[in-house]
């Protein structure tokens, strides 16, 4: 990753100097703004105030301006599933706020939907429907904003309940849902020790009280809680779901919804058992309401495969080439399902050190003969589009070399790595 240089009113600093933070405080309440000197002519940056120090941030929609190796680049959203979303259930509010439009309640009201009584009234008019996200695309989003779906070589063994539960609250605060702060419902486990358990619980029940109090006492409220999944303990009534870091606080979740997630979920189970030396983990996003005070029942969930680093992953035929790109220290992009149709819609990785000294990332292929054959139709025709610029490796061969890095890259690899690139690695 580049050591970033801004330029701010004819001189260059050197990202986290605290000559930088001067020129920052100089300009702050003024039209000009600091530029990336990551690529030529530079990109402009926007500054924000927290407490007594500056931050810089990209603006919206230049994410993909900045050199791949840059840490403020972003790839274009239409190399995962957020570009099909983004100005409609996805809206950047300002440069680190973004608001999104949800496809499920955030409270649960017992009974059904009342019956409509009186004469038919006929439909006054047509309107598109908007676009929600649904609890997968928020557990993407949430994701991407905290930056686990990127790899930097300085973050190798870096990452662990610590750091997930950190950062993943930190990005929450940056994102809004009909107007609060996603922060303000989500939990994440921080790391259990004995020693300090009833003090963990006695944080965990504060920052979930909010389940137990409502303005209507027949509303339940929704929170989402993001953890490491453990076991699942079918009962006579519910079934125990059961989150590493929580040893003393089971969720709750009716059978047959139990079941029907065991069907849909296997495959991931199966890939924890995979034989490869990095055993990956499943990730589990729940909707989770208090049936009775402090007791948590499960609305709904999704689960996501992460790697022994919380690199998000379509199944264990991408870990191969993961642990490739990772042992040969190359700087990586995971693309994100979101909510389109087929996650084969998209590259497996983005190289970033690959491209041309202008930039640019590289694409990477995998072709597998296991995958269903819509899913192969659909990468084979985008791996037709992008033509001799993607990578394919077909599992049933062996893994080639990569595209080799870029010289800027190279020489770059040999500065240091700063933490404004590795938010989610310190």
């Amino acid at each position: 990753m580049d050591g970033q240089r801004i330029f701010v009113k004819g001189r260059t600093f050197e990202s986290g100097s605290p000559e930088l933070q001067t020129a920052l405080a100089a300009i702050y309440e003024t039209p000009e703004r600091p530029r990336c000197l990551c690529v030529e002519g530079g990109v402009d940056l926007y500054i924000s105030r927290r407490s007594s120090s500056y931050h810089l941030a990209r603006m919206p929609g230049t994410g993909h301006q900045h050199r791949p190796t840059c840490p403020d680049y972003e790839p274009d959203p239409a190399s995962s599933g957020r570009g099909a979303l983004m100005g409609g259930a996805i809206v950047e509010k300002s440069p680190e706020t973004l608001e999104i439009h949800i496809g499920f309640p955030l409270s649960r009201s017992p009974g059904g939907r009342a019956i409509p009584r009186g004469e038919h009234n006929p439909l006054k008019e047509v309107h598109a429907p908007k676009q929600r996200l649904s609890l997968q695309a928020v557990l993407h989003m949430l994701y991407e904003t905290a930056r686990f779906n990127r790899w930097y070589p300085a973050m190798e063994g870096a990452r662990n309940q610590g750091v997930l539960c950190k950062y993943l609250m930190e990005a929450a605060d940056h994102i809004l849902i009909r107007g609060e702060p996603l922060s303000k419902r989500l939990y994440v486990p921080e790391p259990f020790s004995t020693e300090h358990k009833v003090e963990i619980a006695a944080r965990r029940r504060e920052r979930l009280a909010f389940l137990n109090a409502s303005d209507d006492v027949n509303a339940f409220p929704f929170g989402f809680i993001v953890g490491e999944f453990k076991e699942a303990e079918k009962g006579a009534l519910a079934c125990k779901v059961r989150i590493k870091h929580m040893p003393d606080t089971p969720l709750y979740m009716d059978n047959k919804a139990w079941s029907r997630a065991e069907r849909v979920y296997q495959p991931l189970f199966e890939a924890t058992d995979a034989d490869v030396p990095r055993k990956p983990r499943v990730l589990i996003a729940a909707l989770i309401y208090a049936k009775q005070e402090n007791v948590y029942q499960i609305e709904r969930l999704t689960m996501m495969l992460v790697s022994d680093q919380y690199i998000p992953l379509n199944g264990a035929f991408e870990l191969p080439l993961l642990d490739k790109l990772q042992s040969e220290r190359r700087p990586f992009i995971k693309p994100l399902q979101y909510d389109s149709a087929s996650a084969a819609s998209f590259p497996n990785f983005l190289l970033l050190d690959a491209g041309t000294d202008k930039g640019g990332e590289i694409p990477l292929y995998i072709v597998s003969r296991f995958a269903d054959e819509k899913d192969q139709a659909v990468k084979s025709k985008v791996i037709e589009r992008d033509g001799e610029g993607a990578w394919i490796w077909n599992t049933g061969e062996v893994l080639g070399p990569l595209p080799a890095p870029s010289r800027r890259a190279a020489h770059a690899a040999q500065a240091l790595e700063t933490s404004a690139g590795c938010q989610a690695c310190s």
